[in-house]
């Protein structure tokens, strides 16, 4: 029977999370009480219903420590049917926002079904890779076959469309592949044909070519909102308004009614709006304890189950926040894809604390096997 104690909990990354969490809930309010009051009457409405989804995703983070991780193993044809049901429903009854149709409405309450699809993605990779190491070396029955699935997963959410999401999920499958002992030729070939099709992807649609245009140059068509621009430079107004202390939390200029979406894809300019690059800098620090824990656990997994959902894990959440950080400060196009803990959404709020649930649980088995084994050694032999 195994036994659990209170060391074996990691409160390093435990702490973080909560962190980074209860912060980006105080700046989804600051960001956001000037749309609700235009939109809602309510300066506090995005700041409720995040509230809430944050009560929720304590559950959800506490069920996902304590059920043995192993477990999830089984449960991949589900997860797998599951998001590519959901992924076909939102195409058909999906409520549309902002030009993707991403949501599937539930009264008042809206899920992202791609969001889903980021930790059932992650748990299917890291158990059909874990199985299929005596086969690793061939690219037919051992890399493919996998990747059939992330394709059409993937192509799904681009109908939608929802590039930044498949483009965070595509690297994270292929860092996962690579850790799982794939060759690198087989390597280079996945990321050529990965670079191929979004390359693709970005240059065929009007609106993706005129964001990419316009981080390239956002000056040259400042007034053309859809595009990009008129966000991107107003982000860089906001940055560049906060310098290294910000003028005070609560006091953004940018935010009523200047940046598009500032509670949610741009809240990290409204940080260094508000707190300056110090503020900024507390983002990237919490965000690299949740990393170097991640990495250590990654490590320390008994067996490649364990060690590929954990670096799994960390990889999702470290590209996603690579990908909106990189766009807000104009160095990659913008694809809307949220800040992992502080934008705002409740979807992505849920599923992400779910998958560090997941990490913390095989943190907790690493600690409890080694405490069981320390134990064992130091055990006094009857004489």
């Amino acid at each position: 029977m195994k036994t659990w104690r209170y060391k074996d909990y990691d409160w390093l990354l435990i702490g973080a999370v909560a962190l980074l969490t209860l912060f980006g809930i105080v700046m989804v309010y600051s960001a956001s009480f000037p749309l609700g009051m235009r939109a809602y009457d309510d300066a506090a409405f995005f700041l409720k219903r995040q509230i809430m989804f944050f009560i929720i995703g304590i559950g959800v983070f506490a069920f996902m420590m304590h059920v043995p991780y192993e477990k999830w193993k089984k449960t991949t044809p589900l997860l797998i049917g599951l998001s590519i049901f959901l992924l076909m429903l939102v195409l058909v009854v999906g409520n549309e926002v902002n030009g993707a149709k991403s949501w599937i409405g539930f009264g008042p309450v809206n899920i992202q079904p791609a969001e889903f699809v980021k930790l059932s993605l992650i748990i299917y990779l890291a158990q059909v890779y874990s199985q299929k190491q005596k086969y690793i070396d061939s690219f037919t029955k051992g890399v493919m076959p996998p990747l059939v699935v992330v394709a059409v997963l993937l192509g799904f959410i681009v109908m939608q469309p929802d590039v930044g999401t498949a483009a965070a999920l595509m690297m994270t499958t292929i860092v996962i592949v690579f850790l799982s002992g794939a060759k690198f030729r087989h390597m280079f070939m996945l990321g050529g044909v990965a670079a191929a099709l979004f390359a693709y992807i970005a240059l065929t649609e009007p609106y993706r070519l005129a964001r990419l245009v316009s981080f390239m140059d956002p000056f040259a068509n400042e007034e053309a909102v859809g595009g990009g621009s008129f966000q991107l430079i107003q982000g860089y107004i906001a940055i560049a308004h906060g310098g290294l202390f910000g003028v005070g939390l609560g006091e953004s200029v940018q935010k009523m009614n200047y940046l598009p979406e500032a509670h949610t894809d741009f809240i990290i300019p409204i940080i260094a709006e508000e707190l300056g690059i110090f503020g900024v800098l507390l983002v990237v620090g919490l965000l690299g304890v949740i990393a170097w824990r991640g990495i250590k656990i990654g490590l320390s997994a008994k067996g490649q189950f364990g060690t590929l959902l954990a670096f799994g894990i960390v990889f999702q959440l470290l590209s996603q926040a690579v990908i909106n950080a990189g766009a807000v400060a104009g160095m990659m196009p913008i694809t809307g894809l949220p800040f992992p803990l502080l934008s705002y959404g409740g979807s992505s709020l849920l599923i992400t604390l779910a998958m560090l649930g997941l990490l913390a649980n095989i943190s907790r088995n690493n600690n409890r096997l080694a405490r069981v084994q320390d134990q064992g050694i130091n055990k006094p032999t009857s004489a």
